[in-house]
């Protein structure tokens, strides 16, 4: 083998060490991969059964439901449709109704419910996914600067009990 062989062996090498590189890690990029979702966006979505998904929207008011042992059950809204969430597990500290969350785990279409196996709950639209301030702005269901997440439906007052 001459020397001009040797070399290009040595740089062959190195390209094709460089190359299943890069397919490895686009490999695990692709499996990590969870599209974000509103509940609105679940209705059209066609989601084959066991893909990883973010759902994330408000906590409706008035409707976690602590069961049995750890498991909670809330509503995730974005002001017009809604998706019961079913989560196993102890729930982050900021984690309250009308608050902003995100959820992860797998929707399951033929119940229209979501099975979340994280959660992650935001105090304001400073830490909510720019996807999800944007469309509950956009929709009228986020008020900026308020604190409380939840804008009060047309025609009530703040603070109204409802029966």
């Amino acid at each position: 083998m001459t020397r001009k062989q040797k070399r290009m062996a040595v740089i062959a090498g190195g390209v094709s060490f460089i190359m299943v590189a890069v397919l490895l890690v686009m490999f695990a990029f692709s499996q990590s991969v969870a599209y974000f979702f509103m509940p609105g966006d679940l209705k059209t979505a066609q989601i084959s059964p066991g893909t990883r998904i973010r759902l994330g929207g408000l906590v409706e008011a008035g409707s976690v439901k602590r069961d049995a042992g750890s498991t909670v059950t809330f509503v995730v809204t974005d002001g017009t449709n809604t998706v019961p969430v079913s989560y196993t597990g102890i729930l982050p500290d900021l984690f309250r109704e009308g608050q902003g969350v995100v959820t992860e785990g797998s929707f399951d279409a033929a119940s229209h419910a979501f099975v979340a196996d994280s959660v992650l709950a935001k105090h304001d639209e400073n830490y909510m996914p720019k996807e999800v301030a944007d469309r509950l702005k956009k929709d009228g269901v986020w008020e900026d600067g308020s604190g409380k997440g939840m804008a009060q439906p047309k025609g009530e007052a703040a603070g109204a009990i409802k029966p």
